[in-house]
């Protein structure tokens, strides 16, 4: 299915966006508004563009996760180290509602395109800036990724096993996050301005406090009493039952049976009647107090079964619960279909892709992918030549190196 088009009129028809950064954080977030039909404007460096072209598995040159995080965008070439990149910056920045970008604090500024320069050009800009410590304080200047961010902000000392050194989540979680803090950002300053009759405004989303920000009760228990929240592996502690378990074949089932209902189908379904009943266990903080006596008893009859024998128990008896999803599982689950989160598009060359869906579902204006990730500088021309410049001062920039 090549097909995704809603027919629906988009919740950001009318916005325009500029963005100026490269690889997640910043581009993820213009992304996000470009799936709900915000206009995006990719400036790229010229010959190069976006490192994240290059980022993982490619397919002729390209990377697949670059079509899929620049959905939806448009590709102008600008050398923003140049006078005439900066000064197309300034007349984009005219008719533009948002500028989001994630340089190191003060590149921006070097080049006279930060927020004081561009909110003299349009009083109404809201200016998304994305940087691994904040626009201020003793560490703004220092370079940062969300490896350092998700370390700093408290995550990194949670994942893992308490015998084992700290390990990564996977994907880059920390960008991701301080993307939705800036498209929540962006969404807050719009509605002030639009409904409230407030002003333009700048959002300053420091990776590491968009990964603290989700560090749930860290803060809290430690001030309280001094508790230092460690590694745990798979479980939960102060939560039970809740963990991974091996079952017969090889194969992991995740269980959350750690509702106080859930947990007696839990242990209807194991056959455990006596734990079912046991007064001990009725509720969470009893359970806790016996959470090993718990988590073996949940393992030993893990271990006597295969994980579909597991997981048809379990989705009998109501106990939330799951395999561990590879992407081939994902790629052939039928909830994932049904609600189109694998969407079919082609590439240039005819090569077919497969994009995640989008998220959230709105009812009345839903998001979509309208086109891939473009080709380098694919609309330098048609951007350039809407804000006025002729064939021939494109012609001249090309030559001079300011676009490509």
């Amino acid at each position: 299915m090549d097909n995704f088009s809603t027919g629906k009129e988009a919740s950001l028809k009318g916005v325009k966006v500029i963005e100026l950064g490269t690889l997640i954080a910043g581009p993820y977030a213009a992304s996000l508004l470009g799936q709900f039909g915000a206009e995006v404007i990719k400036i790229e460096a010229p010959v190069d563009g976006d490192p994240l072209r290059k980022w993982r598995k490619l397919h002729n040159g390209t990377s697949l996760w670059w079509y899929a995080q620049s959905r939806n965008k448009k590709s102008l070439t600008l050398n923003l180290k140049s006078e005439e990149g900066q000064q197309i910056v300034r007349e984009l920045v005219k008719g533009a509602d948002i500028v989001i970008e994630n340089f190191r604090p003060g590149t921006l500024e070097s080049w006279g395109l930060g927020w004081h320069d561009l909110a003299k050009i349009n009083p109404n800009l809201i200016m998304v800036r994305v940087s691994g410590y904040g626009q201020d304080g003793p560490y703004s200047e220092r370079p940062g990724f969300a490896a350092i961010a998700e370390s700093m902000g408290g995550l990194r000392n949670l994942i893992g096993f308490p015998d084992r050194p700290p390990v990564r989540v996977g994907v880059s979680i920390g960008d991701t996050l301080a993307s939705l803090y800036g498209v929540i950002g962006a969404l807050l300053a719009m509605h002030h301005l639009k409904v409230n009759g407030g002003k333009g405004q700048f959002i300053d989303i420091a990776l590491y406090e968009a990964v603290f920000g989700v560090m749930e009760s860290l803060i809290p228990e430690y001030g309280e009493s001094g508790h230092v929240r460690e590694r745990t592996g798979a479980s939960l502690p102060g939560i039970s039952p809740s963990s991974t378990y091996l079952c017969g074949d090889g194969l992991y089932v995740i269980i959350a049976g750690n509702g106080d209902s859930i947990f007696k189908r839990l242990m209807q379904a194991m056959g455990r009647n006596d734990l079912a009943a046991d007064p001990a266990l009725a509720r969470n903080d009893g359970r806790v107090q016996h959470n090993d006596l718990i988590d073996q008893a949940i393992s030993d009859w893990t271990a006597q079964h295969d994980i579909d024998h597991v997981l048809n128990a379990l989705e009998a008896a109501a106990v939330p619960s799951s395999r561990v999803f590879t992407a081939a599982d994902i790629y052939q689950d039928p909830h994932y279909r049904a609600r189109d989160m694998i969407q079919r598009f082609t590439l240039p060359d005819g090569l077919p892709i497969d994009l995640p869906g989008i998220v959230p579902k709105l009812s009345e204006t839903p998001g979509e992918t309208r086109w891939v990730g473009p080709e380098l500088g694919q609309h330098t021309v048609e951007i350039l030549t809407a804000i006025g410049r002729t064939p021939e001062q494109i012609a001249m920039l090309k030559q001079k190196g300011v676009i490509s």
